[in-house]
């Protein structure tokens, strides 16, 4: 054998050795890859909370369907969506209708029936429309709920709805929506439109500051400016403190609410006020519920408001600063105590506001 064709055998031999190293490493590198992605796979199925868990949250929600366990199966889901179970969100957004709309009604004296109407218009507006705000966050955050123990049980984040099913039933509030929206004077429809836009952002805020609570503040309140204009009012000095009390008031009641999830939002990537005030959030919530008494007084003021107005103010401001006071925000069960009981203070607000009106429809003031 020449030494010409020793060097072919021996390139030969080397580029042999090459390819069997080069095909080991391949093999080698899809085995790990293999391995990782079943690594991968395992963690995305690990479940986040245990079978204990995931049936007391179960049963929780079962209990929790009062009435609307009586509807047909099938419709339960969607009655959740709009958290028809959970009435006291629509109260929330309702208060702040009631008291601008008496307080129009009040000024200018308005039939008992046309406040009456005007009053059941703004109750069913908020109760499609706040289901409406509930159907859009679950869409948005289906992929956050399902790490939230009281969450887990929703509709979309434990799949008994599907996301197309929420869009269709969503299209069906907002059209129930738009028809109530017509109830109103044509001035004021585009005032109405108006919080639409942050009804729809708010879930997104959740993800990106640790303010969303603004964004709902200033949607869930908007009634207390839409209520004016509803009764044919424009009283933009009046409004505009009323406005402003509602929002303070908001953001106090829901920053509450949002500490019973703070243990497990830090998980989830969730951002609120509640993380980022922590400590704080007591004095804060004092310094909140201060401008809304200032601000509600004021506003009643500019609207000229009797002896009702300031009695209901005097007791409902008082229990607002009691709920601060007591409310231990590291015990999830007593921040929904008093969210939920805070709808009295609505209440108390608006009991006030009709009494005057009452009052000056027969005459006394």
């Amino acid at each position: 054998m020449n030494n010409h064709s020793r060097y072919l055998l021996l390139g030969r031999h080397r580029l042999g050795l090459k390819w069997l190293a080069q095909k080991s490493v391949n093999q080698k590198f899809r085995l790990i890859s293999s391995s990782t992605k079943k690594l991968n796979t395992v963690v995305q199925e690990t479940p986040i909370f245990d079978a204990d868990k995931l049936a007391a949250a179960r049963q929780a929600r079962l209990d929790g369907l009062g009435v609307i366990g009586k509807l047909p199966e099938k419709w339960i889901p969607y009655a959740e969506l709009m958290r028809l179970e959970k009435p006291i969100g629509s109260w929330l957004l309702y208060s702040p209708c009631t008291w601008s709309i008496t307080m129009a009604a009040y000024s200018t004296t308005a039939p008992l029936s046309s406040t009456l109407w005007m009053l059941g218009v703004f109750g069913v507006g908020a109760l499609i429309m706040r289901g409406a705000g509930c159907t859009i966050n679950d869409l948005l955050d289906r992929d956050l709920d399902n790490k939230v123990e009281r969450t887990i049980e929703r509709p979309l984040a434990s799949r008994r709805v599907t996301p197309k099913q929420a869009i269709t039933f969503l299209g069906a509030q907002l059209a129930v929506g738009l028809g109530v929206l017509l109830q109103l004077p044509a001035d004021c429809f585009l005032l109405g439109a108006v919080s639409l836009v942050p009804v729809a952002v708010y879930p997104l805020f959740k993800r990106i500051t640790y303010y969303p609570q603004v964004v709902l503040s200033s949607c869930f309140t908007w009634g207390a400016l839409l209520g004016f204009p509803a009764m044919g009012v424009w009283n933009w000095s009046s409004m505009i403190p009323l406005y402003l009390s509602s929002f303070a008031w908001c953001m106090t009641y829901d920053t509450i609410y949002a500490h019973q999830d703070k243990k497990f939002d830090v998980k989830a990537g969730i951002k609120s006020t509640a993380l980022a005030w922590g400590d704080k959030s007591k004095p804060i919530m004092y310094g909140l519920t201060t401008i809304q008494m200032a601000t509600f007084a004021l506003s009643g003021y500019m609207n000229s408001m009797g002896p009702g107005f300031a009695l209901g103010a005097i007791i409902g401001g008082y229990r607002v600063f009691q709920m601060v006071r007591k409310v231990d925000l590291d015990n999830p069960k007593d921040c929904w105590y008093h969210f939920r009981n805070n709808i009295n203070n609505g209440h108390i607000f608006f009991a006030g506001i009709f009494l005057d009106y009452i009052l000056r429809l027969l005459g006394y003031i």
